[in-house]
This record gives C-alpha cells, sequence and structure tokens, in this order.
C-alpha cells in the first residue's frame, strides 16, 4: 500500500510540475493562447526591413500591440497585419513606421497619432508608412559619394 501512495503522490507532483511549467512559458513567451483581445489593421510598406511576426506595435514607447504576419501584397509591397488592443483608437492619417531599438537591435513597428477625426474602422488600412531604413545601403552611397 505504500508503494501505490508514494507512486500517486509522485504522479500528482510531475503533473502540477508540468502544468507550472506551461503556465510560465506561455506568460514569459507573452503567446495569445484563446485569441486575441484586439482588432487587425494593415499598413503597406515599400521594404519591411527584417521585420518579423511577433514584433512590438508602439505608440509614445508603449506597447499597443503586436504584429500579427507580414505577407506579399499584389502590388508588390510588404502587406504587414497589425493586431491592435481594442481600448486604443487609431487616427486615420496616423503614421505608420519601422523602427530599430539601439544600432543592431530588434525591429519594431511605431504608431505617431494623426489629427483627423475619422478613425480606423477593424480590417482597415493605415495609409502613412514609412518604410525601414537600410543601413548597409545608406553607407555604401556614402562610401561611394552618392550622398
Amino acid at each position: 500500500m505504500k508503494k501505490f501512495d508514494i507512486e500517486l503522490s509522485a504522479g500528482i507532483f510531475m503533473i502540477i510540475g508540468i502544468l507550472c511549467l506551461c503556465y510560465i512559458s506561455i506568460k514569459l513567451g507573452k503567446l495569445e493562447v484563446i485569441g486575441s483581445s484586439g482588432y487587425i489593421v494593415y499598413a503597406n510598406f515599400d521594404k519591411s526591413g527584417g521585420l518579423k511576426a511577433g514584433a512590438v506595435v508602439e505608440i509614445a514607447g508603449v506597447e499597443i500591440g503586436k504584429v500579427k504576419s507580414i505577407s506579399l501584397s499584389k502590388d508588390y509591397q510588404a502587406l504587414v497585419e497589425l493586431s491592435i488592443k481594442k481600448d486604443i483608437v487609431l487616427q486615420e492619417d496616423a503614421i505608420v513606421s519601422i523602427k530599430t531599438k539601439g544600432l543592431i537591435g530588434e525591429k519594431y513597428v511605431q504608431i505617431t497619432p494623426g489629427g483627423s477625426d475619422n478613425k480606423v474602422s477593424p480590417l482597415g488600412t493605415l495609409r502613412e508608412t514609412e518604410s525601414a531604413v537600410d543601413v548597409e545601403e545608406l553607407i555604401s552611397k556614402y562610401v561611394f559619394g552618392k550622398v
């Protein structure tokens, strides 16, 4: 009988441990398990410049969403799908830029609010965009005197 109790308690301990690991992985990875609690907007860029799905979307340094996906649109531009928190309202003339954290840091999307009274609807498109700055292209222009 004692062997059965030890095996049962060890099994329960293992199950609790695995559940704890799953919870920590989800929280630290900032994964969405049951859908997102926001809405989707789109932005077209000439170049995505290394932006990845899961990158942060910020306004004034505050995280307001994530990049859900990046695909190629019909007119050969990078179509970026942004998942924005539902309590954030974006103006139609907001400026969307791809920025870099630090010199060789990760890419993120920065939104500068506009002044329009018109709001972007869910599944709408933000039209004012600034593509990522290509550092290699800037250096080559400087080196070869095309600046």
